[in-house]
């Protein structure tokens, strides 16, 4: 278990998005089941269709080598202990290099099997935004290719069919997945139909949660800012907590005056008046204000029980005098 939490850090390093992750992940299962149907199907217009998935997987996964390799800790380590010079090749749209994408799968199953399924479950459920992008993304690839195949499949010998080839198979599934539906390729066949109106009914879903997802993204509120006002009472509030609160008490009343001899002891000295505390800066805030005023209202008080004090003790003297 020791062990494990220590492989952590470095599994987390390698690990990207996990949502995205698993969506790499399983494009490169595809595409080398892509390499083992091509070798079994022997229509070269459906063969064709495989061939064009395969050139949008190597995009793909060049552009995954170049985020890897850019944002990695160690380039070097990334391209020569990490299997990186394997993603390289691997991204090249040649047959014979396919099988290189099994190293993505292995590293992908690796990483997982690090964090364990506990951190992956929790993972993916905080990041719920990505994984449902990652999810519809992959859903559109499947729904292209194999869409492409089956519509092509049932629709390609069919009498007055206008989908005989792998282009018109694919735009067909294109426009269909849209929603747009242009009507210059559709099927003519009862399977072909019903094979369209499953690709309408995807293409709507896939849709209609991706405007939902960019929606939420470019007009969501921030979750990191905060209302100006918000901002405004907190500053008032810290810059009023530094202003000392405490009243000055009001100096006691001399006792009543007495006859005084001669040989009495001379009355004591009545205390200075209480320091006045420092007022805080003034920074025109309201609250800061008012604070002030309160504080320099105590402060004549606390000066009128002083000054009254002294023409008492005055009396007092003057009566011995």
């Amino acid at each position: 278990m020791a062990r494990r939490r220590e492989r952590h850090p470095r599994a987390r390093s390698e690990l990207k998005n996990l949502s995205y992750e698993i969506f790499i992940g399983v494009l490169s299962i595809l595409s080398v089941v892509n390499l083992v149907l091509a070798l079994v199907i022997r229509d070269p217009e459906l063969r064709d269709v495989l061939l064009v998935m395969n050139v949008i997987f190597s995009i793909i996964f060049l552009i995954d080598f170049t985020y890897r390799i850019t944002t990695a800790p160690s380039a070097s380590r990334y391209f020569f202990v990490q299997y990186g010079w394997a993603d390289l090749l691997a991204s090249l749209p040649l047959a014979e290099l396919k099988i290189l994408r099994l190293f993505r799968v292995f590293r992908v199953i690796r990483l997982m099997r690090e964090l364990g399924p506990r951190t992956i479950a929790r993972r993916v459920l905080r990041d719920r935004a990505n994984s449902a992008l990652a999810t519809l993304l992959l859903m559109g690839v499947l729904v292209l290719q194999y869409g492409s195949l089956a519509i092509l499949k049932v629709e390609e010998h069919a009498t007055g069919a206008n989908i005989t080839d792998a282009s018109d198979a694919l735009w067909y599934t294109i426009v269909t997945i849209s929603t747009v539906g242009y009507g210059d390729r559709y099927p003519v066949t009862n399977a072909g139909r019903i094979i369209g109106s499953f690709i309408i009914i995807v293409g709507v879903g896939i849709f209609g949660t991706f405007t939902g997802y960019l929606a939420n993204a470019f007009l969501g509120p921030g979750k990191s800012a905060e209302p100006a006002d918000q901002q405004t009472d907190a500053s008032s509030a810290d810059a009023t907590s530094t202003v000392p609160t405490h009243a000055t008490a009001p100096a006691a009343s001399a006792p009543a005056a007495e006859p005084v001899s001669a040989g009495a002891a001379e009355p004591a000295t009545p205390s200075p008046p209480a320091p006045v505390p420092a007022a805080a800066p003034v920074d025109g805030s309201a609250a800061e204000l008012a604070q002030l005023r309160e504080l320099l209202s105590r402060s004549e008080s606390a000066l009128a029980d002083s000054e009254a004090a002294l023409a008492e003790m005055r009396g007092v003297l003057d009566a011995a005098g």
